[in-house]
Formats: structure tokens, C-alpha cells, sequence
């Protein structure tokens, strides 16, 4: 039998949680990413246990143990249980009683397997006990042991039930897939023939999906299938593949860690703030790597504009376009550039200059400074 050996399951808080439910005579498993990861090596984030308990039982044992339990979603039946500061998401078994390809409308089960039946990959339907002993209702473990993403039973099915699960799949083969093989054929062609279900979702939860498939260490293959069977397209019209490849390498060559934005600069396309949903924040930095890759300044001056860290964000996508890493040359005169410091003030014009022509004067002085490598002096500028 396979055993999970890890600190987070040993800990007191786990033991502890488990402990209120097995000792009031439930089951504890503990499923999901967190068994999944500890079975590769991966670092665990969330703590998610399944049990036979209903939501209602699992507040009163929980209060009765003295952890403060959060109804975070009791309505699908998952409660929060605090222990040692540590968060559990308790969920009672579940299965499907309706789906619309956006939403599904759960009811209680009495066991694993119909909770298992309900997930999406089989590397996500892996149960640990509080003792570590694995439980493979669906055949996961050697899926997992492949770095094989696989839909539980029919793949259309899975798919029609949440079309998020689509870009799940490319996700899912980012993160955990093998770096050599090619994707699920099987998945792989029902994502192609119900990608036209992608329209239906919202924007928030396809800008979610798309920026952690992203910040994988290498999303380029998948993002290149994505491509291929028209899934791209769907969320990001106008976008490509082409470069993304190239800037993975170079981001490694320069020691570059993975981004998100950075990434989507790559791909172009059209319409990311409205598809996406992103931020504010992501907005507006998109927009400036964006613009930058295609104008004229120098390293020096992308140092000096956007500062040292964007700067080689631009350096690398314009190297992405053209099959290049990063200059070491350019590199350094973008750090230098960042630590630059224009020499004039505005009030070292006033005395000959106003308004408008104030504005344009220190901005004719600031592009004779740039064009000198911020080797002029103030008096040389003001000369």
C-alpha cells in the first residue's frame, strides 16, 4: 500500500482535526492537491479533508473540541476548521445532481466513490487517512506516477459539466504533466471539439485559470496544444504560441522567475483586460511591457523609464520575437539606467522658460541626457 509521509500530516493541528472526526465515529481523508503534491515532492498550499460528517455535524464537533469552525461554504458543504492557526476545508461527500457547464447543483453522499466520481483528473481523486495510507478509488496513482493528466471517465462528460475544466487540463499539464510527453489525446480532442463552451464562462474565472497556467515553470507546450485545438483563440483572440517558447529559455538564462504578465506580453493578442478580467495593477503593467517591446528606447532608457526589473521584462520579450536571449551588455546598461537621476529640475528652467515651453525644454534636455549614456551634468545641460 502506498503510504504519505509528510509534516503538515503529522502535525499536531492534522492529527487533531482528524482526531474530531474519526474519534465521533466519521471518516477523515485527506484528498486533493495536498496528497497529490506529497506523493511528487510538490509544495502542498491547502489542506482539504473529505468526510462522511454533514456540514452541521462537523460545526458541533469542532465547536465541542474547542476549534473555531467558518461555514465558509456550507451551503456545498464545506466548513473551515481552525487549528493551531492552520486552516482544514472539511468537505462532506458530494455528488452531482445537476450541471450546467458553469455550475453544479451537489447533493450529500454516504461514500469516497461517489465523492471521487464528481472531480475532474484522476490525479485529484488521491484520499490519504490521518495515517498516510493512500487510497486510488479511480486509478490515479499511476496516472500520477506518469505526470499523465487523465478526466475521470469520459473526458467529454467531465468537460460538459464545467468547461473550466478545459483550460484545468492545460493548467494541470503545465504544473504536473510530463515535461516530454504530449498531452491526454482523449482530453486533448474533447477540449478541441467543446471549446466553443469557453464562451459561456466567466471572464474572472477564465483570467484566474489562464494566469496560474502561466506562472507555470514551463507553460509553452501547453499553451502551444491550447493553440492548436483552437482553445487559445477562445479566450485570447489574435494571440500566438510562437514566442513564448523562446522567452521560457530566456527567462531561465537570465534568471528570470516565471510571470504571469510577462508571459501574456508574449502572446499578444487582443482584448486581455476584458477577457481576462485582470487587475488594475496587471492591467497597466501589460499595457507598458506591450508597448515598450515595440518602440525604439534603449536598454539605458527602459532602466531609466520602468525601472531595472521591467526593463529586462522588455529586454526578453523583444529577444522572445526575434529567437534571442537577453544581451548581457543590454542587461547591464538597463540596471544602470535604473539607478539614473535626471540633474535638472523644473525650477532650473523658470528663469527662462514657461508653461508649455518650460515642459518641452526639460523634455529636450532629459533626451540630450538620455542620448549622452546620463553622462551629462547639470551644467552642461543648462548650458
Amino acid at each position: 500500500m502506498t503510504r504519505l509521509a509528510a509534516d503538515w500530516l503529522e502535525s499536531a493541528a492534522a492529527q487533531a482535526v482528524c482526531a474530531m472526526l474519526t474519534g465521533a465515529g466519521h471518516q477523515a481523508w485527506f484528498v486533493g492537491g495536498c496528497v497529490r503534491n506529497a506523493l511528487i515532492g510538490a509544495p502542498v498550499a491547502d489542506l482539504d479533508i473529505s468526510t462522511d460528517a454533514w456540514p452541521d455535524r462537523v460545526m458541533a464537533l469542532a465547536e465541542a473540541a474547542g476549534l473555531r469552525a467558518v461555514p465558509t461554504g456550507i451551503d456545498h458543504g464545506t466548513v473551515t476548521v481552525i487549528a493551531e492557526g492552520a486552516p482544514f476545508e472539511i468537505t462532506t461527500f458530494r455528488r452531482d445532481v445537476e450541471t450546467d457547464g458553469r455550475h453544479a447543483v451537489v447533493a450529500f453522499a454516504d461514500t469516497m466513490e461517489e465523492d471521487a466520481a464528481r472531480r475532474d483528473f484522476t490525479m485529484n481523486a488521491l484520499y490519504a487517512g490521518p495515517d498516510g495510507a493512500v487510497v486510488d478509488p479511480l486509478g490515479g496513482l499511476p496516472d500520477l506516477a506518469a505526470r499523465h493528466v487523465r478526466f475521470i471517465g469520459s473526458a467529454e462528460d467531465r468537460i460538459r459539466e464545467d468547461y473550466l475544466r478545459i483550460l484545468r487540463f492545460f493548467r494541470f499539464h503545465a504544473w504536473y504533466g510530463d515535461a516530454d510527453g504530449g498531452l491526454d489525446p482523449d482530453g486533448l480532442a474533447a477540449c478541441a471539439e467543446l471549446a466553443d463552451g469557453i464562451d459561456g464562462l466567466s471572464r474572472e474565472r477564465i483570467g484566474h485559470e489562464m494566469l496560474k497556467l502561466l506562472a507555470a515553470p514551463d507553460p509553452a507546450p501547453s499553451v502551444a496544444a491550447m493553440e492548436i485545438s483552437g482553445v487559445l483563440l477562445r479566450v485570447l483572440p489574435g494571440a500566438a504560441s510562437g514566442a513564448l517558447t523562446v522567452l521560457v529559455h530566456a527567462e531561465g538564462a537570465a534568471g528570470l522567475r516565471p510571470d504571469p504578465i510577462r508571459r501574456l506580453a508574449a502572446l499578444g493578442g487582443e482584448g486581455a483586460k476584458a477577457g481576462l478580467r485582470l487587475s488594475r495593477a496587471d492591467e497597466k503593467r501589460l499595457a507598458r511591457l506591450s508597448e515598450a517591446m515595440g518602440d525604439a528606447a534603449g536598454a539605458g532608457e527602459l532602466g531609466y523609464r520602468l525601472g531595472a526589473d521591467e526593463a529586462l521584462d522588455v529586454l526578453a520579450l523583444r529577444g522572445a520575437c526575434v529567437g534571442a536571449e537577453i544581451d548581457p551588455v543590454s542587461a547591464e546598461s538597463a540596471r544602470h539606467g535604473a539607478v539614473q537621476t535626471l540633474p535638472i529640475k523644473p525650477t532650473d528652467l523658470q528663469a527662462t522658460h514657461s508653461g508649455k515651453a518650460l515642459g518641452a525644454a526639460l523634455k529636450a534636455a532629459e533626451r540630450r541626457w538620455i542620448d549622452s549614456g546620463f553622462v551629462l551634468t547639470r551644467d552642461q545641460l543648462l548650458s
